[in-house]
């Protein structure tokens, strides 16, 4: 029943997010504001994150796959189909559903405590629309530049694991990386990404949202914002796997 009662109250704060914004030189400066907080404060640890993840599936996979009868250009392959199928959108969505969800759940969770929600609400201000609207479009929008990035430095740091340890030679793995490529693959980790972007914005606005009581309840919101926004990444991310490469 619990479940139910959030999804309810979740659908019901959809709602007051998504009304019509009240003065829309407010609202896009805001969402530059929070593109810079949420997206471009976010490149260095997808960076790190994206240049050892490909290094590291670049040499599993060699390591796994050492055997004469199997060229060595299929490590790229390998490589170039995980990280643009999985890696970049769904461990990266994971990854930022820890920092950029405990983020505004801890944000607007400190500003319920404090009352200043409760202020805007008395100044006939929706607070739901004019703190939530704005992270949730700059994150929705910034999301699929940070996947491209991923996809490109995981695959540079493939490259030079596999060529400075000598375990796929340069020209093999390149070659591997353009073998039977197929565009689609990056248009579906960008849907999935804004889909992920989507559910992490919202689901952990949401929990902050409804914080009640103090500084150890808006901690306690933060950390079920991050375990429930990662459970749904995995969930649309079956769905999504199921209805866009079945």
């Amino acid at each position: 029943m619990r479940i139910l009662f959030h999804l309810g109250q979740y659908t019901i704060f959809l709602k007051n997010v998504f009304k019509k914004p009240e003065k829309h030189s407010i609202f896009f400066r805001q969402i530059v504001r929070e593109i810079d907080k949420l997206g471009i404060d976010s490149l260095g640890i997808v960076m790190i994150i994206s240049v050892f993840m490909g290094a590291v599936i670049t040499l599993q996979t060699a390591y796994n796959i050492d055997m004469p009868i199997i060229p060595k250009y299929t490590v790229g392959l390998a490589a170039r189909d995980s990280i643009l199928l999985e890696f970049s959108s769904t461990i990266v969505g994971l990854i930022l559903a820890g920092k950029v969800g405990s983020n505004i759940a801890s944000e607007i969770g400190t500003m319920r405590v404090t009352e200043q929600i409760d202020a805007l609400e008395i100044m006939g201000v929706n607070p739901a629309g004019y703190l939530v609207l704005p992270k949730v479009v700059a994150f929705v929008c910034i999301i699929p530049f940070l996947v491209i990035i991923s996809m490109g430095v995981g695959i540079t740091g493939g490259f030079l694991a596999g060529s400075l340890t000598g375990e796929v030679p340069a020209p093999e793995y390149i070659y591997g990386i353009q073998y039977a490529f197929i565009p689609f693959y990056v248009a579906y980790a960008l849907i999935k990404s804004v889909v992920f972007a989507f559910l992490i914005s919202t689901i952990s606005a949401y929990w902050g949202y409804h914080v009640q009581g103090g500084a150890l309840e808006v901690g306690r919101a933060s950390t079920k914002a991050v375990v429930a926004s990662s459970i749904q990444i995995l969930l649309f991310n079956l769905i999504l796997t199921q209805l866009l490469l079945a």
